[in-house]
């Protein structure tokens, strides 16, 4: 999943790079210069399989193409400074990534193109207007990402039969993990599970929510993925 969406930035990058604005750039002397924004500092893997796919097109970092890298390292708050930067710089393209740094970016310029990845809604979101007909300037793909909370959880019973009591670890501080809740909600009523939700909202919350999931005898437990969840994995 982790190179197929990278294939898939890439693609969409390359594409946005081929358009009037970059040529004009190229034909100026100017290398293009695309921004990469995260609230959370990806796997080294992940950036790595980015920096492949754009050489496989013939763009190397630092030759003819200069990749400008802002994390938020968790903190969503620093991330309308982070685009204001990558503005500032001028850069031709911003790729994003989750539902936080594209509603940053989208809401700070509506000239730059933007690519998004890892939004599991955008039209909800407000991101574009239809899959088919995004308008504005943003453009990237849907990510499945309540399907695939809930499909966690069947995978958890899967592996355990004997499942009766789930704790579902989460962002409350996140507005969009609610679809992932509802989705987790909806297969646990079909698997007849009790689950029992335990929000976060920053690193200090992590003990209590682990005690308290202990203490209520849930004998396995989910993670909602997000930004913040991520970058505290460990």
């Amino acid at each position: 999943m982790r190179l197929r969406s990278v294939g898939l930035i890439v693609t969409l990058a390359l594409n946005i790079l081929q358009a009037p604005l970059a040529a004009d750039a190229q034909q100026a002397g100017r290398v293009p210069r695309i921004g990469y924004l995260r609230a959370e500092a990806p796997p080294a893997a992940d950036v790595e399989a980015f920096r492949h796919g754009l050489r496989e097109h013939g763009y190397v970092e630092g030759k003819n193409i200069i990749l400008e890298y802002r994390w938020a390292d968790g903190n969503e708050e620093k991330l309308r400074s982070l685009v204001a930067e990558l503005i500032r710089l001028k850069v031709d393209l911003i790729v994003t990534s989750a539902p936080a740094a594209t509603r940053a970016a989208k809401e700070a310029t509506t000239t730059i193109p933007i690519v998004m990845v890892l939004v599991a809604d955008p039209v909800a979101f407000g991101f574009v207007a239809s899959l088919a007909r995004p308008g504005g300037n943003v453009t990237g793909f849907a990510f499945l990402l309540p399907e695939l909370s809930g499909k966690r959880l069947e995978l958890l019973k899967d592996a355990i039969p004997g499942l009766s009591r789930v704790a579902v670890l989460w962002n409350a501080a996140n507005p969009f993990k609610a679809f992932d809740l509802k989705e987790v909600q909806t297969v646990a009523d079909a698997l007849r599970l009790a689950v029992q939700t335990f929000p976060v909202r920053g690193p200090n919350d992590f003990d209590g929510a682990f005690e308290a999931a202990t203490k209520s005898r849930a004998n396995g437990l989910i993670t909602l993925e997000d930004p913040f969840t991520i970058a505290h994995r460990t």
